[in-house]
């Protein structure tokens, strides 16, 4: 020990040996003297200080509620390309409106024309039976009040006849009635499904700027609920409308057949009420885009929210997302309660029109109760007809939203191009520059160049933000560069197929995505077809032993996105899914960052083993393992740009290049908050002596450490309480209830 370090320890005992003695009285009052004083003396400066507090507290105020200052970056970023993102209205789809959009939709039902066509015979078989009820009633009640011997005839029949007729042919209408519903529901499923099939085709297909600019629970909604609407207008809704045309049509010429002066007289209410069946569809379809809108942001929601349950939980934010959701429930819910009173008031004024054609003049019972049920079938006919409008443009709201999603042609097509059947050969990035088309203004590479060779294992390090994992993006052509090409084996890959060109490569992310089923569903996602024995091999490469412990094996159901796994236990599976593949190329973006040492370790082994083959393995990665573990290093700027590349070797003995730099950066990074924390806060609770006795301790600590310090104090406070302790053990017993 330094003569220093004993001296810094021997005032520390002495002090403690005070303290112990009955000196605190007499140090807390230096202490408190002294911090009177000071007091004083910074009451002064505290006044000047108060003053320019308050001149700057409105500053302080518009920082917090500011936030962050807006850089330059965030300027540019605002700077949005949207036109991959789909409108909520559908107003954006290929049709402008009206009648071609009405036109289009019925052509969604071409393919069923064969069923739609035995359905509309049925209509029409069960509407003809409908229509003769009325007529038939009213000569029954003329017989039944004119006929006096009760011989008469109708029809020719007498009355059993008649009865039993009659009977016959409204088994014949139930029946027909019965085969229209069941075509029609079965040709609607259809129509259903085959849009969701198309629909779904159509979305899967689309690139990465699609996706980064819609939505997924607006895709959902789109494929869910906007379906079922088109699907109910064009088959039930269209059966509807035309069995009310046929029956308003019968009706209409039924009642000029009964009595044509009354029938004229109805007839001049018919205009008014047209009229307000127009503007009442036009009403109800602008409503329902809304509607359909407001439905697809609810599944955004409620899709994000559940799939999220955990983190939600962990902060305690259950109530908050409730009322998140709630708010949008009750957004709907008034929208809905408008195309409530809309429909209310139309229905409402129809009745009213139609209230007034119910008159008769001098005209027997049967032809007065004839023409009633006539009218009654007119009337309702008119209010079918006016449903089926309104439900016709709920369906062209619907359909259009779905007519956008269908029309959208990808930009990089998955099919098109040359055909390939491998990858081996040295990739080059040749002058490559790139913006995420969302945000064009912000500029992710200039210029970036560099090559790597065949069966090589190649590193990419870069800062958080530089683009590391835009370099796999652009390799799997999820994207297209602004400028510059990208070869592999001297072929651009921009006229490649782009299916094929994937399928040659396997790629594992940093953060693992599972889908719902086996664990050997999962692994051999890229191969449907890969046998048992090949499945086994892969995960075993990959370190998955942690198989053997779930009872059903390969079996076992992962959960939805892999919930019932741990996230190393995904990673292992999303390794050996990729390594299943055997491809040319192998993409490592922060591959092992779920993993803990052991199995990290275990994994880079069996990577390892593969990477002396012939694959290429480009490894983005922040952990020096990997890059260690690297042939070649390729360090990418901030400003897009390669900033250096070689050997780790080479690397690291570049002191002032940018690869040491940032792994100092990463490996240093750790200890300020260590620092900071160090940095102990006056406790108010205590007083002066025991402060500075604390300092004291964390001084000795620092000077010679822990366990030498503790040594120390045990020796030199034994010497300390014999010269300065007169009553024996019961100072002694003081001094080490003060230790302790």
């Amino acid at each position: 020990m330094s003569p220093a370090q004993h001296a810094l320890h021997l005032q520390q005992l002495c002090l403690r040996a005070y303290i112990t003695l009955g000196a605190r009285p007499y140090i807390d009052s230096q202490f408190r003297n002294t911090r009177i004083m000071s007091l004083s003396a910074s009451k002064k400066q505290s006044n000047n200080a108060e003053v320019q507090r308050k001149e700057s507290e409105d500053e302080d105020d518009d920082e917090e509620r500011q936030g962050f200052g807006r850089s330059e970056k965030a300027s540019q970023a605002a700077q949005l390309n949207l036109s991959a993102k789909l409108s909520k209205d559908g107003s954006g789809g290929g049709t402008s409106g009206g009648w071609a959009e009405i036109w289009r939709l019925l052509k969604i039902a071409r393919p069923e024309a064969k069923g739609l066509g035995f359905a509309f015979t049925f209509l029409l078989i069960s509407s003809s039976v409908s229509m003769s009820i009325p007529f038939s009633i009213g000569k029954i009640l003329d017989i039944a009040t004119q006929a006096e011997d009760g011989k008469a005839l109708l029809f020719g029949l007498d009355i059993n006849t008649f009865y039993i007729g009659l009977g016959t042919v409204l088994a014949i209408g139930a029946a027909a009635n019965f085969g229209r519903i069941v075509i029609l529901r079965i040709v609607g499923e259809r129509i259903v499904s085959r849009l969701r099939s198309q629909l779904f085709r159509r979305t899967f297909v689309q690139n990465a700027e699609f996706f980064d600019a819609n939505r997924v629970g607006d895709l959902i909604s789109r494929l869910g609920s906007d379906t079922l609407v088109v699907g109910k207008s064009i088959t039930q809704n269209l059966s509807d409308g035309l069995r009310s045309l046929v029956s308003g049509a019968a009706g209409l010429t039924l009642m000029a057949y009964v009595s044509t002066k009354l029938t004229g007289l109805l007839a001049l209410m018919f205009p008014p009420v047209a009229i307000g069946a127009f503007f009442y569809g036009r009403a109800i379809r602008n409503l329902t885009r809304r509607i359909q809108k407001n439905l697809g942001t609810l599944t955004k929601i409620a899709e994000e929210r559940i799939g999220s349950v955990r983190t939600s939980q962990a902060f305690a934010g259950e109530i908050q997302e409730v009322h998140r959701y709630n708010r949008q429930v009750r957004r709907i819910f008034g929208l809905g309660k408008r195309d409530a009173y809309i429909s209310a008031t139309f229905f409402s004024l129809s009745g009213m029109a139609g209230g007034g054609m119910v008159k008769s003049g001098a005209i027997t019972i049967g032809e007065l109760s004839s023409f009633l049920m006539y009218t009654a079938y007119a009337g309702s006919s008119m209010f079918g007809l006016s449903g089926f409008y309104s439900e016709l443009m709920r369906g062209v709201g619907a359909a259009s939203r779905l007519f956008e999603l269908q029309d959208r042609k990808p930009t990089i097509s998955p099919t098109i191009g040359e055909a390939v059947k491998s990858v081996q050969g040295p990739i080059e990035f040749r002058n490559v520059g790139f913006s995420y088309p969302t945000r064009p203004a912000v500029a992710i590479f200039e210029d970036l160049n560099f090559r790597i060779e065949q069966g090589t294992n190649v590193a990419i390090v870069a800062p958080s933000g530089a683009g590391k994992s835009t370099v796999a993006s652009l390799l799997l052509r999820f994207y297209i560069p602004t400028k510059g090409s990208i070869t592999i084996n001297g072929r651009d890959i921009a006229g490649m197929n782009a299916k094929q060109l994937r399928r040659k490569i396997g790629y594992v992310g940093q953060e693992p995505v599972l889908f719902s089923g086996s664990i050997a569903d999962n692994i051999a996602y890229g191969r449907p077809l890969a046998t048992r024995a090949e499945i086994i091999s892969a995960a075993r490469k990959a370190n998955c032993d942690f198989i053997s412990d779930f009872p059903d094996g390969l079996e076992t159901s992962v959960g939805s996105r892999g919930t019932q796994l741990s996230g190393g236990q995904k990673q292992r599976i999303a390794i050996a899914r990729a390594l299943l593949k055997n491809p040319d190329i192998l993409i490592l973006d922060e591959a092992t960052s779920a993993l803990d040492a052991e199995s990290e370790t275990l994994v880079n082994e069996a990577l390892g083993s593969l990477l002396r083959g012939h694959n290429t393995t480009i490894s983005i990665a922040h952990r020096l393992s990997t890059i260690q573990r690297s042939d070649h290093i390729i360090v990418i700027g901030s400003d897009g740009k390669v900033a250096e590349t070689g050997t780790y070797n080479e690397l690291s003995r570049r002191k002032d290049g940018a690869f040491t730099k940032l792994m100092e950066w990463q490996m240093g990074g750790g200890t300020a908050p260590r620092a900071l924390a160090s940095r102990r806060e006056p406790n108010p609770q205590i007083s002066e002596g025991e402060e500075i006795m604390h300092e004291f301790d964390e001084a000795s600590e620092e000077s010679e450490g822990e366990k030498e310090g503790e040594d120390t104090i045990e020796e030199e406070g034994t010497r300390v309480r014999k010269e300065n302790v007169t009553s024996g053990e019961a100072v002694a017993e003081r001094t080490r209830a003060s230790d302790r």
